[in-house]
């Protein structure tokens, strides 16, 4: 099962759970993964920079990923993240993940890229020690990793890697960009590729009208962002967008740089999905303050879908 360019819908980005201690919890890892397909999602993305991916050894990487690919066992499609600087360190865990089954691998590029000739030649090279058979994602967040990217460059990495299916886009603001993208594959008869839209969702159903495949955050109510994609697909853009509305101001502050990952976490706990909201160290903890906005946030959203006759 690989991505391609027509890979569309919901892939949940996983958290990476940890014990009270630090340790990976490779229990919640199996709970979270439930979690996430009982919420119906198409596939899921793991390793990424909300599963604090930088933040685990090498040999920690490969036994979350593995006990990942085993719990989904084949039931939907599994992106990795393997970004790092090093070409040899990525290309090893990215052919690791493709043996154990994932569908493909995504990668951003690392700071100092900052002009095209180098940002060109580094993912000529990053094809290169993936190989051709490796299905590829580009990480396009320049608020993390300081790198932009023109719609001009994406479609010449498009041109020149046929292994490039998709793009995560990620960029602020990026209505724009997603409307360049589709507009130069229609009129000059460019390879569409799929995109999958991160950043929370905030901004979900515009991305979706602007022609976007689906979307790959992690926000801890997934059965929303399937639900909205569901309904936004099936004609009903309005009662989308309604939908979304009722979760959008817990969508906004799961977003807060910083916290937002504690925030997530809580919310993933709080819901039975793993045993502890741990941010590995140096990583933020809630205060009872957060705690009690938190709570605040979660009953007026119940209280709001409610009053849309919504399920929950």
């Amino acid at each position: 099962m690989r991505i391609s360019e027509e890979t569309k819908g919901v892939y949940i980005i996983a958290a990476t759970p940890f014990a009270e201690d630090g340790a990976l919890d490779l229990a919640s890892a199996e709970s979270l993964t439930d979690f996430y397909l009982q919420a119906g999602v198409h596939g899921m993305t793991i390793l990424g920079i909300m599963g604090e991916a930088p933040k685990l050894t090498a040999e920690e990487s490969v036994t979350f990923l593995s006990t990942v690919l085993a719990r989904v066992a084949g039931r939907v499609p599994v992106i990795v993240g393997v970004s790092n600087p090093g070409l040899d360190n990525l290309a090893r865990l990215a052919h690791t993940a493709m043996e154990k089954g994932a569908a493909g691998v995504m990668v951003a590029p690392f700071p100092g890229l900052n002009t095209e000739t180098k940002l060109l030649n580094y993912y000529a090279q990053v094809c290169e020690a993936l190989g051709p058979e490796v299905p590829l994602v580009y990480q396009d967040y320049p608020q993390t990793t300081s790198v932009p990217i023109s719609v001009e460059t994406l479609n010449t990495l498009i041109e020149r890697h046929p292994q490039l299916v998709m793009l995560k886009h990620e960029d602020a603001p990026g209505l724009a960009k997603i409307t360049g993208l589709r507009r130069s594959a229609e009129r000059d008869g460019r390879r569409r590729i799929s995109i999958l839209v991160g950043n929370g969702g905030i901004h979900y159903p515009q991305e979706l009208a602007r022609g976007v495949d689906g979307a790959m955050t992690g926000f801890a109510y997934p059965e929303m962002l399937v639900q909205v994609y569901d309904l936004f697909t099936s004609g009903k853009a309005e009662a989308a967008e309604d939908l979304f509305d009722a979760y959008l101001p817990l969508v906004r502050h799961e977003l807060q740089p910083g916290l937002g990952l504690a925030i997530r976490k809580e919310v993933l706990r709080r819901r039975g999905a793993i045993a502890s909201a741990k941010v590995r160290a140096p990583g933020p903890t809630l205060s009872a303050e957060d705690a009690a906005e938190l709570t605040h946030l979660i009953a007026r959203m119940e209280a709001r879908r409610s009053t849309l006759g919504l399920a929950a």
